[in-house]
């Protein structure tokens, strides 16, 4: 009986985390999608970018400056993975490994040796913050995230049509081809790991400030999480939305998606220990649903010539 009114109070909280997410999950489309690279570095970004930006507000700085320098620190981790990987031969998966795990050493230098940091909303002027996320007022975190993700998203609409946003794109298409044009591809690669990881570590500013607290592990599965926002999107809303800016729409609606799905199937009563493993099931699902059709199409094609 207590089902749908706790499922609907629990809603607001699952959507302001899905956009937030979806955040993260842009970054993760870049170079899932357009660059076509493999990074796992988003796992530590995260919560680099949550780590800085906790630290200078508890220091004092203004909460907006804290967010620039968490993307600039998630912009200098994608660096690390971009020159392991063009600079040194190192796979694009090994490389992302690589800088994650020097970066659980580096968030905990940052947090000066401490695994989670607070920072209440009572002291401390923070942007988002879960606390209101019901509340019908100006302190309701949800007006202000989707204006942040409005920006972000014109502005890499803008980004993507310069000529160096095309030259990024036609890296992930072909990189021999671009190369052929006169295409630094190993300067594309590695800005658009840049760029990935200082959305990823943005993100993780938000969700640090908006759970009131950074922690050295919040980065962990980040990189699953961002796929099944990509997948979902384009599973459910591929087809309809053509336009950059809208595949970049589709993004977030699969993260807020996941986090729904998520929040009904924890009222349900599912263990809280399980959600990887839900995690995993859902990706697995979303990916194997394309292929599937595939499979249907071909097999009705075959039936249809044979008949």
């Amino acid at each position: 009986m207590n089902f749908l009114p706790s499922l609907l109070n629990a809603m607001p909280g699952a959507v302001t985390q899905g956009i937030l997410w979806g955040i993260m999950a842009i970054g993760v489309y870049i170079t899932y999608r357009i660059l076509d690279v493999a990074d796992l570095t988003v796992d530590g970004s995260l919560a680099t970018g949550g780590a800085v930006c906790v630290i200078l507000m508890r220091a004092g700085v203004n909460p907006w400056i804290a967010l620039l320098c968490a993307f600039l620190a998630g912009v200098l981790a994608g660096l690390c993975t971009g020159l392991l990987h063009t600079r040194c031969g190192i796979p694009a998966i090994l490389a992302g490994i690589l800088t994650q795990l020097a970066l659980y050493s580096v968030n905990l230098r940052i947090m000066s040796g401490k695994a989670n940091t607070p920072i209440g909303v009572d002291k401390y002027d923070l942007l988002v913050s879960q606390r209101y996320v019901r509340d019908l007022t100006p302190d309701n975190p949800i007006p202000l995230v989707l204006l942040i993700l409005a920006v972000l998203i014109a502005v890499l609409y803008w980004f993507f049509g310069t000529e160096y946003g095309s030259s990024l794109r036609a890296t992930g298409s072909n990189q021999h081809m671009a190369r052929a044009q006169g295409i630094n591809t190993r300067s594309t690669i590695t800005f658009g790991l840049m760029l990935s990881n200082g959305l990823v570590a943005l993100a993780g500013g938000l969700l640090a400030q908006y759970q009131g607290a950074v922690d050295v592990n919040m980065g962990r599965g980040a990189i699953v999480i961002g796929l099944a926002a990509v997948i979902i999107g384009e599973v459910l809303l591929g087809k309809l939305f053509r336009n950059f800016a809208l595949k970049l729409v589709t993004v977030v609606v699969g993260a807020v998606i996941y986090y729904m799905v998520i929040q009904i199937v924890l009222q349900l009563g599912l263990n809280t220990n399980d959600l990887k493993l839900l995690t995993a099931l859902v990706v697995a699902l979303f990916l194997a649903i394309p292929y599937w059709k595939e499979q249907l199409i071909r097999k009705q094609g075959k039936e249809g010539r044979n008949a």
